[in-house]
């Protein structure tokens, strides 16, 4: 499922954006369907302008009802009647899809108590650290979430020693119960402060299974990160 809403905040129409010859929210689609990891791939918007760019070029949409804080909560209301065991949500400006890395995402269900997992990268660039657009998570040892702030995380108090910052990347799994009793949870604290869907889950007590991954990718939040996206387009082989 790749939830897509079309006014975005921070760059609003985003998703409709060209990105070499086709708008964001194509290459996100194509290149998921690519992966043949998944039964169904259905993109789910709150516009008729994604809507009908899917469906005018042979792919699966789903218009939302209803009006929903986060893409969670979109892609509950469009699995609710169907027959699924996984639901994994690709986010409709993530376009450089890897099949490895979510097939990797996928492998973490094996282990029968985890409900939910994502992904997270190593920070190379210190300079990211104080970016709130790119999301930090600090874990524990079974590489569950303790936390996820856009702030940096932990501080560094003790510059000596050795320590790996992660970026959040936002790809989600979940069990289908699971991502259906998030919609009936009210919103948390942490999530209004930080506008982080994923801490409605820490704060009910879930842990979130983070997978990590080497693959690179731009996610496109801001005009700036369409340029970068327009270079790693040359160099990208697709899934």
């Amino acid at each position: 499922m790749i939830p897509a809403r079309y006014a975005a905040t921070r760059f609003p129409y985003k998703l409709m954006q060209l990105l070499g010859n086709k708008t964001v929210i194509r290459h996100t689609y194509e290149n998921t369907v690519a992966t043949q990891l998944f039964d169904a791939v259905y993109v789910v918007t709150d516009n008729e302008i994604i809507f009908n760019e899917i469906k005018e070029h042979g792919g699966n949409a789903i218009m939302s009802i209803k009006e929903h804080e986060s893409g969670t909560d979109r892609i509950a209301e469009a699995v609710q009647n169907m027959e699924a065991d996984i639901i994994l949500n690709v986010q409709g400006d993530e376009p450089f899809v890897q099949k490895n890395t979510l097939q990797n995402l996928l492998l973490a269900f094996e282990d029968a108590k985890v409900e939910v997992a994502s992904l997270m990268k190593k920070i190379e660039d210190p300079s990211l650290l104080a970016n709130p657009n790119y999301v930090k998570v600090v874990c524990n040892k079974n590489n569950d979430a303790l936390l996820f702030s856009r702030s940096s995380i932990p501080y560094m108090r003790d510059k000596k020693i050795q320590f790996n910052f992660y970026e959040h990347i936002g790809v989600y799994a979940f069990r289908k119960n699971s991502l259906l009793r998030f919609t009936k949870w009210p919103l948390a604290p942490l999530e209004q402060i930080e506008k982080l869907e994923q801490l409605r889950y820490l704060y009910q007590g879930v842990p979130i299974r983070m997978v990590e991954t080497t693959a690179l990718s731009v996610k496109i939040d801001v005009p700036a990160d369409l340029i970068m996206a327009e270079e790693f387009l040359k160099t990208y082989k697709g899934v």
